[in-house]
């Protein structure tokens, strides 16, 4: 393994010269600006998905490369890298930064998973409950980071109950067989890693799978539960201005069905691999074995450990909730929201709006009582927030935003979709699967970020060249782009999970197809029932543009 990091470690720099250099003919032969626009676009791809570079470097190229090449001015490019998604994000950090730091999120996740029950299959499914309700609000790598501690402190009661189990005698009465003691001490610890037959380990790798799985699933909820959702609403924003459909409260409801599903379907499936068909006995069992208690103990006492609910945690949980609601009500579609009182400004106010009113009230409302000894203090400070915040995330944004408009400026996007055209052919929905079969396998390699910002300037002119609509092609593939499931690298989620020693790369590609093949149904299933109506799917919008005249 250290042989092959050398060896990848010298690669990079001739990734980095090399790619260019291969790809400059292109530029140069054809001499338009939708070859210039292309050239730029591939080596970000390349850059991309070998990450050569820190993703948020690559992602600087556009502010490079468009002026060189005379696509874009350096002003024009500058302006697109700040959007109203940035200012969405710096209100989400807020609050995500007063949940962890006041422990918040873990108040949260013991209490959903001791009330789901602590036999194994209960655990896991309560774990993934509550894993995915922290990904709508927080991201899923510090969902993951803050909740696999709680896990590992679960598996290791699992493991020494298992290991008091070799210290008694298996002497069978009833068969009348003797057999030999066997200690903990004879079984070195490298074995017990790699014990994949025995039923603890196996439900050491279920509990570590359904962490770094429901963390993903859940981040589909809500438009802020990860980049990917806002990626895809700030390119609709910015480039159907007129589409009012994509609000908070339409997306959860698209939405929320889709992450039940996923997690009851993924429980089924990891709990069968994992844990055996024996259903019944996860949902009908009333008795505890000793494991079970030594489960319970270990998570009550760290419920215990945490104390009363805390002053900050309550006006935390106010402010959460606050801000739910209010997005929920800005626009909700089926009656007038908040947004209606002022009727001289539409579409002004937007969730970022919400974000930054309710995540200016962190640094202001005091984070202890006016008879404590730090009154003065608010409950969060700005040094706080640079820790949560994720710059990089900001610039990848940023440089996604530029290429898109980079790609329309220069009408490479049009030349793609004219290409693409003889798709149309194909019915829509199979259109829509191979495009969801692609991002999701990309995915698995590339960032999910990275790969959204490539694929959706591609894809929404493809939608108006066959004359359908376009949030019938954009929704679905920026649902498959967080299906990042089958190895350890395709995600931080899966990376920290892997890091633990419970699993190998081998147990993730597994369950990850099965994962894979679940998210891309779910979502076409809610594509062809309940999301159509919902957004009127079937039907071409009056705010995309009719390219062929010919819009169904």
């Amino acid at each position: 393994m250290r042989r092959l990091r050398c060896s990848w470690s010298s690669l990079k720099p001739l990734i980095i010269i090399i790619t260019p250099l291969a790809l400059l003919p292109l530029p140069l032969v054809i001499r338009k600006k939708e070859a210039e626009c292309a050239y730029i676009l591939i080596l970000m791809a390349v850059y991309w998905m070998t990450e050569v570079l820190p993703l948020s470097v690559t992602a600087l190229l556009p502010a490079l490369l468009f002026p060189l090449f005379g696509i874009m001015k350096s002003s024009q490019v500058a302006s697109v890298y700040f959007k109203d998604f940035h200012l969405l994000l710096l209100g989400v950090i807020c609050l995500a930064t007063s949940i962890e730091k006041w422990g918040l999120h873990q108040r949260i996740a013991l209490r959903l998973v001791t009330g789901f029950g602590v036999n194994p299959g209960m655990l896991m499914l309560g774990f993934m409950v509550g894993c995915a309700f922290l990904s709508m609000w927080l991201s899923n790598t510090s969902t993951v980071a803050m909740v696999m501690p709680i896990v590992e402190a679960v598996i290791q009661q699992v493991l020494n109950a298992s290991e008091e189990a070799n210290f008694v005698c298996t002497n069978s009465i009833e068969a009348g067989i003797t057999e030999p003691v066997q200690t903990a001490t004879e079984e070195p610890e490298s074995v017990k890693v790699t014990q994949n037959d025995s039923p603890y380990h196996m439900m050491c790798k279920g509990l570590s799978l359904c962490i770094a799985y429901s963390s993903s699933i859940g981040g589909l909820t809500t438009l802020s539960g990860t980049s990917t959702n806002l990626i895809f609403a700030e390119y609709i924003y910015q480039y159907y201005p007129d589409c009012t459909v994509i609000n908070f409260g339409n997306w959860f409801v698209l939405c929320l069905p889709i992450c039940i599903i996923m997690l009851i379907l993924s429980w089924i499936f990891l709990h069968w691999m994992y844990l055996g068909s024996n259903f019944r006995a996860s949902l009908c069992s009333r008795q505890r074995s000793e494991k079970e208690k030594h489960t319970a103990r270990v998570l009550r006492d760290q419920y215990n450990s945490l104390g009363p609910i805390s002053w900050q945690e309550i006006i935390t949980m106010i402010i959460f909730i606050l801000m739910a609601i209010l997005w929920f009500t800005r626009n909700p579609g089926f009656m007038p929201g908040w947004s209606a009182l002022f009727p001289d400004y539409p579409g002004y106010a937007t969730d970022a709006t919400v974000a930054l009113l309710l995540g200016f009230t962190f640094f202001i409302i005091p984070a202890h009582k006016p008879n404590a000894e730090h009154y003065g203090t608010a409950l969060i400070t700005w040094k706080d927030f640079q820790a949560c915040m994720p710059w990089e995330i900001s610039l990848l944004v940023g440089g996604g935003f530029a290429l898109a408009e980079g790609t329309k400026i220069s009408g490479l996007s049009t030349w793609v979709a004219e290409l693409l055209t003889p798709l149309g052919s194909l019915p829509p929905l199979a259109t829509v699967t191979i495009a969801c079969l692609i991002v999701t396998s990309i995915t698995e390699v590339a960032s999910n970020a990275a790969t959204t910002t490539i694929f959706l300037p591609i894809l929404a002119p493809l939608a108006e060249a066959i004359g359908v609509n376009p949030l019938y092609m954009l929704i679905p593939t920026a649902l498959c782009v967080s299906f990042s499931f089958l190895l350890p690298v395709s995600n931080p989620p899966n990376a920290i999970v892997f890091t633990y020693g419970h699993l190998t790369s081998m147990d993730m590609v597994k369950a990850g197809l099965g994962l894979n093949v679940i998210g891309v149904l779910t979502v076409l299933l809610a594509l062809t029932t309940w999301g159509t109506p919902l957004l009127n799917l079937d039907t071409y919008p009056d705010w995309a543009p009719v390219v062929n005249g010919t819009g169904v």
